[in-house]
């Protein structure tokens, strides 16, 4: 039986209008018609549901939409045109200090913000050294938040935000102005949330922390939907958005996995071939972890390029890179080539891997990454599995054979009677 979902946006829209005079403005709002001068929509037909424990990403370009979706999720934002309704309750960290008072303490700030949020004084009592100790801020709890650093900010609206467990937590690019620990502890409170059945939306451009919290991903451009799928489908389609430039093509497919693979670039340089083979030159999708093997590339320019750049990455069933490196970094790019050149690449080496499933990437470029001149972009260019048959069990993703020492002392005589 499917979920029922816990928020559902419907033709969600703002726009922006200037008016040639502020009063033509006001009179609208009594029935009276008056054009305005210029509008502006930064949203327009966005349709979506997230079910209970979902974990839904959100991607864009700065100006894409992101911010201003969140901020009518939550209410701060009237759209206008469309809905949003959703089930239970909702807790979101949005601007940065959004919510505080800047000349309270940190202390009367929990109770101002929670206030906001509809909780009873009682119940932050109840909890207050619980969240004292989460934000782990000391002495500056009791301090105006106008001596706050961005990260000491950013663990109290977390620490304030997750003082109970929300039906939907909404974050947007917050942590990212947070510590290395502090975002593994609350990434890990995030986990537990999701176990517990709490709905996340995170608006982030880190691309570990999407493929690793979102179970899926929505990626708005322009003001529009452009893609709904699984992330590391969506960052693919964003990643040559991002390359893209005036008459660049992407094409998308739905490959057998249901996974989107996404090919972009201008053209001018194409993969014509991509191959995994062993070290007899057979084609292979199945390796044993520690094996030798080659990938085989054919490259063919179509117009003369001043130069050329084949780079590649080993990803793991996330899309979480593994490895990945260039002929740029090896200092083997190829200056000057014509057209109808072809060119063959062999890249070997051992499978350092652990048991699981993989996918190669593949770009050619006229510099060190696609962003300057993109050829060709190839995502899920080549797919294998790695299985160990023959090597000790090990856990992780990389295979790192180590050699272990045991020292014993020698056991002490028994004593006598």
């Amino acid at each position: 039986m499917t979920q029922d979902p816990v928020l559902t946006v419907n033709g969600l829209g703002k726009v922006f209008r200037r008016y040639k005079r502020e009063l033509h403005r006001v009179l609208n709002w009594f029935s009276f018609q008056f054009p305005p001068a210029e509008e502006h929509w930064v949203l327009r037909d966005i349709s979506f549901e997230v079910r209970a424990g979902e974990a839904l990403g959100i991607v864009g370009r700065n100006g894409a939409g992101k911010s201003t979706l969140l901020k009518m999720i939550t209410g701060t934002t009237r759209p206008s045109e469309g809905g949003v309704h959703f089930k239970g309750r909702i807790a979101a960290i949005l601007e940065l200090g959004m919510g505080f008072n800047y000349d309270y303490t940190g202390r009367q700030n929990v109770y101002h913000a929670s206030g906001l949020m509809g909780l009873q004084r009682s119940d932050m009592d109840a909890i207050m050294p619980e969240l004292e100790a989460f934000a782990e801020l000391g002495a500056y709890f009791d301090q105006p938040i106008r001596v706050y650093s961005s990260g000491m900010q950013v663990r109290l609206a977390f620490a304030v935000a997750t003082a109970f467990r929300p039906d939907i937590l909404i974050i947007d690019e917050a942590l990212s102005v947070g510590d290395a620990y502090f975002q593994h502890k609350s990434f890990d409170k995030i986990k537990q949330f999701r176990e517990q059945g709490t709905t996340l939306i995170l608006v982030s451009h880190d691309r570990l922390a999407l493929l690793s919290l979102c179970d899926r991903a929505l990626l708005l451009d322009q003001g529009r939907l452009a893609l709904d799928g699984d992330p590391e489908s969506v960052l693919d389609y964003y990643n040559a958005l991002l390359g893209r430039k005036e008459g660049d093509v992407i094409e998308t497919s739905l490959q057998d996995d249901g996974r989107i693979q996404t090919i972009s670039g201008s053209r001018e340089a194409t993969i014509e071939t991509a191959t995994l083979v062993n070290t007899q030159g057979e084609p292979i999708d199945t390796i044993e972890v520690g094996s030798e093997v080659e990938i085989r590339v054919v490259a063919k320019a179509h117009k003369a390029i001043p130069r050329l750049v084949l780079g590649y990455a080993i990803k793991d069933r996330l899309g979480q890179t593994m490895y990945g490196t260039n002929t740029h970094y090896s200092q083997q790019a190829l200056d000057t080539l014509q057209a109808g050149e072809t060119v063959e690449y062999s890249i070997r080496f051992p499978v350092a891997l652990g048991p699981g499933t993989y996918s190669v990437a593949l770009a050619l470029s006229g510099a060190e990454n696609h962003l300057g001149q993109n050829y060709e972009w190839r995502d899920l260019a080549i797919m294998f599995s790695v299985v160990n048959l023959r090597e000790q069990a090990f856990d992780g993703k990389i295979f790192m054979p180590s050699s272990i020492e045991v020292r014993r002392s020698a056991r002490p005589d028994h004593e006598d009677g």
